[in-house]
């Protein structure tokens, strides 16, 4: 006899701790160039390993929330902002 899936079954899982741009692009549902350049500008939180860069999901995580994810090329609030 084979179990029924559990309650978790239809979810996507989560992404792992560490991202790769394909990862990231699909977390954050934004295109890979984008992130790209981004990253390459110092505007997304992000390390390069050799040729491939990589990305803390709690980092990223913390970067959302910050309010300074500034995807568009505008400036990002800052704590004086109401």
């Amino acid at each position: 006899m084979t179990a029924a899936p559990g309650p978790n079954s239809s979810r996507t899982p989560a992404p792992p701790d560490v991202m790769t741009i394909d990862d990231l692009a699909s977390y954050l549902q934004l295109s890979k160039s984008s992130l790209y350049k981004l990253a390459q500008d110092g505007r997304l939180p992000g390390q390069k390993v050799g040729r491939h860069w990589r990305f803390r999901r709690d980092t990223i995580d913390r970067w959302l929330d910050s309010g300074n994810a500034d995807v568009a090329g505008r400036p990002g609030r800052t704590d004086g902002d109401t």
